[in-house]
């Protein structure tokens, strides 16, 4: 497989292109964070939402198809909306692209570079807050095929013809954390049996653009992972896994790509679950 272009490069937008678009009335920036303070320096335009309000109390993923469609609503996003996604954290534009497109959101976009690139750009930031028209919003139903439940994990073990992404941190990988920290109570450490490792991380530049699609074949195929599997990734709780997911169905074009969404946050809390530990040396890592 040779790569000269993304397999859909509409996906992505330039800083440059947003700065263009600042004042179309069918375009909507939104910015993402896990840190509302973020949003004291924001895109003109852009509206904020907090990761965390994506989420439930047990840092599951909400998928409510009416508290999403209420917060597209309020947000000023209509049907036929040109929604580009930025955020100061590598994996937040990609993970809410990923949520649209669950709920079939045609036209979402991310912001190549994120907000790093912007303000590396000497491009403006302001404070205040802008006045949004709400609309109507019904979202679809939630669309099955990119989004990888449990029962699909347990059954990708040991399948050739599928393979399980770990995008966490070496030491997550490894078994030293969970989730960010060390393991508490029933928690275990560790990847599902056979999962590849890559950090999601290793997709991007130093400036936080993607690579080029060609770098980002040679990466993902020399573990394995080619378009002729079928290809679920996994993180934490879902965020970092949809960045890889997208960087395998939007920018290579890989066509069979779910993301686990429970991820470990609901793998490593289940006792009938398998797990596999692995030393950092062996990972190469330390």
């Amino acid at each position: 497989m040779s790569l000269v272009n993304y397999a859909h490069p509409e996906v992505l937008v330039d800083t440059q292109w947003v700065a263009e678009h600042l004042s179309d009335p069918k375009v909507r920036l939104i910015q993402v964070d896990m840190d509302a303070t973020a949003y004291d320096g924001h895109i003109k335009g852009a509206v904020f939402w907090n990761g965390f309000t994506i989420l439930l109390p047990d840092y599951r993923i909400n998928f409510d198809k009416v508290a999403l469609s209420g917060l597209l609503a309020q947000s000023g996003i209509a049907k036929d909306t040109t929604v580009i996604v930025y955020g100061d954290h590598n994996a937040s534009a990609p993970f809410i692209f990923w949520l649209l497109k669950v709920f079939g959101h045609r036209d979402v976009r991310v912001m190549n570079g994120g907000r790093k690139k912007w303000i590396g750009e000497g491009r403006p930031l302001v404070s205040e807050i802008p006045t949004i028209q709400t609309t109507t919003y019904t979202a679809q139903e939630p669309d099955s095929s990119i989004r990888a439940l449990r029962e699909q994990v347990q059954e990708a073990i040991g399948n050739l013809d599928r393979i399980l992404v770990d995008v966490r941190t070496p030491q997550e990988y490894c078994g030293e954390l969970f989730t960010m920290k060390p393991p508490e109570g029933s928690q275990r450490a560790g990847h599902i049996p056979g999962a590849v490792h890559i950090f999601y991380e290793s997709a991007l530049n130093e400036d936080e653009t993607f690579k080029s699609a060609q770098e980002l074949y040679a990466l993902y195929s020399s573990k394995g992972i080619t378009p002729d599997k079928e290809v679920i990734t996994y993180c934490a709780i879902g965020a970092r896994s949809a960045h890889t997911w997208f960087v395998l169905k939007y920018l290579l074009g890989y066509q069979n790509v779910r993301n686990y969404d429970g991820s470990w946050n609901e793998w490593g809390s289940l006792p009938d679950m398998p797990v596999q530990a692995l030393d950092a040396v062996e990972l190469g890592t330390h």
